[in-house]
């Protein structure tokens, strides 16, 4: 017999696909930031996002390989939005300072399940980890990012080294992973200021000034992907 505590109780609809996926990452990263690696495990994760142990199993081998995607996908879920100020150091400025304050957290929980197994568990190195979870997605969206700067001929593109197109994101990042904080807004101004731009300026000068950003047919030069992006 149907009672109305029956009749008023919402119904749990069946989770399926992507949607099913992305509830056990968000789950996971819950999880992760609320006990820990260490005390995280399939079970517990399964019981935050109400399903089976086996819903997990299916999908990913054991908690390293479901951290390391749920790092991924909150990485990805929650990007850097891209700045178009009109200059190469307005966009740098706005990003570094936006990835210096949205990453603070997102570091913090990396670099703690890090040092707290995930590194000794899976094996991998710290640079492995970083691919693993921060893929190419990023470093496209950055690219971007430098191939407007060519096209309104601040920059040559085929006259910087992908090193040091990638160095303002690796200093950052390394003052996330160490100061466990937002980076301040005068440490990025000394990055891009006081480091990269100087050696955007000497490396173009080793071939005459920068040019227009089209070529002769009129189509845009590629831009090296840096290695290391937002």
């Amino acid at each position: 017999m149907t009672t109305d505590a029956d009749a008023d109780a919402p119904v749990r609809r069946r989770r399926r696909g992507p949607e099913l996926e992305a509830a056990l990452l968000d789950a996971a990263w819950e999880e992760l930031t609320d006990v820990g690696f260490g005390r995280l495990t399939m079970e517990s994760v399964a019981a935050r996002a109400r399903t089976g142990t086996a819903v997990l199993y299916r999908r990913w081998a054991n908690k390293d390989e479901l951290v390391l995607a749920a790092l991924r996908h909150h990485q990805r879920t929650h990007p850097v939005d891209l700045p178009d100020s009109g200059s190469l150091r307005g966009d740098l400025l706005a990003i570094l300072t936006a990835m210096g304050e949205a990453r603070a957290g997102f570091f913090s929980v990396a670099a703690a399940a890090a040092a707290s197994g995930l590194l000794t568990s899976t094996g991998l190195t710290v640079a492995q980890v970083r691919d693993r979870i921060l893929g190419d997605q990023a470093s496209s969206r950055v690219r971007h990012l430098y191939e407007r700067a060519h096209d309104r001929g601040e920059i040559d593109l085929g006259l910087i080294p992908p090193a040091v197109l990638a160095m303002p994101f690796d200093l950052v990042r390394h003052d996330l992973l160490i100061g466990f904080g937002p980076v301040r807004q005068s440490r990025i101004q000394s990055v891009v200021d006081d480091l990269f731009l100087p050696l955007v300026r000497a490396h173009s000068r080793t071939s005459g000034p920068p040019h227009s950003g089209r070529s002769e047919s009129g189509s845009t030069r590629s831009a090296p992907a840096p290695s290391s992006p937002a």
